[in-house]
């Protein structure tokens, strides 16, 4: 008999759905694609992202919540569970990929599964499998379908550092070909010539989910198809500085501890497994960049502890924005200059953002924007990825848009709208560590990790009971996710997170205080508190006015005009 399928809010701007005896999950993925593209939907949907057993709906910023999205969905489920073909499985493309099996865990996996390695390859190469994911890392197929004796392979002990890109894997019931050079703990079986992720050519990754997968053997110097041969070597990526001067530009004297670009983001890619980056405040910087009279996601600097020292080829108004007001050292040509206001600079002169000296994290806006190039449709540093142009380095020379009207004042928000000092309100679940761990979570007092980053915020504390019993398949995961490993010491989720996660999440950042998480920094003390969802959905609308209200007037003006 058929489960249930379970449609649950995922924080408050996204949906979870697993979806129990409805058939690969690509397929309901699709199906809620479709019903989002049509005229009666009641919500807006950002992305879908396709998980081992479940699909995650991103809904739209500034659109219907769960509370509306989740009654729907389960109608979208319940149609799709209707359909007569809704089990079977995915009707998508055939590829096939050339491989060398020279893998360095080969022997290990014949030794494993009690067969020779021919035997292996064998296996492997008569096998169909099929993309039920991606993520990991961008392109990162998970694909399954591999014989029994093959799919009782587990990860190795110890992982690798650094797997080659082109290698082919297997470990826990999944096949997988590595499109970059990152970390892994698979076995590697061998390698393919063939590009699994160019983040120059849309739709940048050669496989989506439900396309099938097969594996041919070559040898290190056979024959390759043409289709092979055109996808070996990716484009290489555009250069991260670009150093025509026109219309208008800044060069990096110093690049401070940690500054990158961001804008906006890659939304919408999580379903082939790119992170969505952005600013990791998004508040700092949509405050900044309305300063200066440009659009909310356009793209600053991301300031991390100390900032970058700046010269400006061009006369042009800039913005600091940090956690208040004077919360970071700003000068020109060494003359201290207030945050949180309009400045004005001349060609030649150089402005420096010093210490943050309140919150981890503050932005510098500059009219017109930072034009860099776009990488997969976005000019964010991606650190988890590393799509984008990366850290700052001195002499590096950054081009700007073309400005518009700068704003003329900052005012404070209003008493009350913030958050309280190191307090994190969430949204409890998706998934159930029973109450003690949730007790556990909001009761205790935790401190934010020095290994922390823009991946996750780990925290030290006493660990959550409960975690190492709870086992969840690989999901899509947002922004403030609350992830339980089975060690109990809770990450939370950061921009540059990957797509998809194996962690049980006991909780939610709500979106109207993933301004105050990306304020957190080492040492930092947080305590979590719950709130309910038609709490959650009230303090975002009102985060929306105050950041609404907070910019006035035009530059030089100090009022409101």
């Amino acid at each position: 008999m058929t489960a249930d399928p379970r449609v649950v809010p995922f924080g408050d701007r996204a949906v979870l759905i697993e979806p129990d005896g409805l058939g690969p999950a690509h397929r309901l993925a699709a199906a809620v694609e479709r019903a989002a593209a049509g005229r009666d939907a009641p919500v807006g949907v950002d992305e879908v992202v396709v998980g081992a057993e479940g699909v995650l709906v991103h809904l739209a910023a500034g659109g219907a919540g769960p509370d509306i999205a989740v009654p729907w969905l389960r109608r979208v489920v319940e149609a799709e569970r209707g359909r007569p073909d809704a089990p079977g499985a995915g009707s998508g493309r055939v590829v096939d990929l050339p491989v060398v099996f020279d893998g360095p865990d080969l022997q290990r996996v014949a030794d494993a599964a009690g067969l020779g390695v021919a035997a292996v390859v064998g296996l492997v190469t008569h096998s169909t499998l099929e993309v039920a994911f991606l993520g990991f890392s961008p392109g990162f197929p998970y694909l399954v379908g591999l014989p029994a004796a093959l799919a009782g392979v587990g990860r190795l002990a110890t992982p690798r550092t650094s797997v080659p890109a082109g290698s082919v894997a297997v470990a826990g019931g999944f096949a997988a070909v590595y499109p970059q050079s990152t970390p892994g703990g698979w076995h590697l079986l061998g390698r393919t010539p063939v590009a699994l992720f160019d983040p120059e050519r849309p739709p940048y990754a050669l496989l989506a989910p439900g396309d099938r997968v097969r594996f041919t053997e070559v040898g290190p110097t056979g024959p390759r198809s043409a289709a092979s041969r055109a996808a070996v070597t990716p484009a290489a990526p555009p250069p991260a500085r670009v150093p025509d001067p026109a219309p208008g530009w800044v060069d990096v004297v110093r690049p401070g501890l940690l500054s990158l670009v961001q804008d906006g983001g890659r939304a919408g890619l999580g379903r082939v497994g790119v992170p969505r980056a952005g600013p990791a405040d998004p508040e700092a910087m949509t405050l900044a960049n309305r300063l200066v009279g440009n659009a909310d996601h356009d793209a600053a600097l991301e300031v991390t502890g100390s900032g970058p020292a700046l010269r400006f080829g061009v006369a042009a108004h800039c913005a600091v924005v940090g956690a208040g007001p004077g919360a970071v050292e700003v000068t020109v040509d060494g003359h201290p200059v207030p945050d949180g206001t309009v400045v004005p600079v001349d060609a030649g002169q150089v402005l420096e953002v010093g210490t943050v000296r309140a919150g981890l994290r503050a932005y510098l806006a500059v009219g017109g924007g930072l034009d860099t190039p776009l990488t997969v449709g976005s000019r964010s540093t991606d650190l988890l990825s590393g799509l984008g142009p990366g850290p700052l380095a001195a002499g590096d020379r950054l081009r700007l848009g073309r400005p518009g009207r700068p704003h003329g004042l900052l005012v404070p928000a209003p008493e009350g709208s913030e958050p309280p000092p190191g307090v994190l309100r969430i949204l409890a679940g998706p998934h159930d560590l029973g109450p003690p761990a949730l007790e556990h979570l909001v009761g205790t007092r935790w401190t934010v990790d020095p290994r922390s980053n823009r991946i996750g915020l780990r925290l030290a504390g006493p660990p959550v009971p409960g975690a190492a019993a709870v086992a969840v398949p690989s999901t899509g995961m947002v922004t403030g996710a609350v992830q339980v490993p089975p060690d109990g010491h809770p990450i939370v989720l950061m921009p540059d997170h990957a797509t998809v996660g194996g962690y049980p999440v006991v909780g939610c950042v709500i979106a109207a205080d993933l301004g105050a998480l990306g304020r957190l920094g080492p040492g930092d003390t947080v305590a979590f508190t719950e709130v309910d969802l038609p709490t959650a959905l009230g303090l975002a609308r009102l985060r929306e006015r105050v950041l609404a209200s907070r910019v006035s007037g035009w530059f030089p003006t100090r009022t409101g005009t």
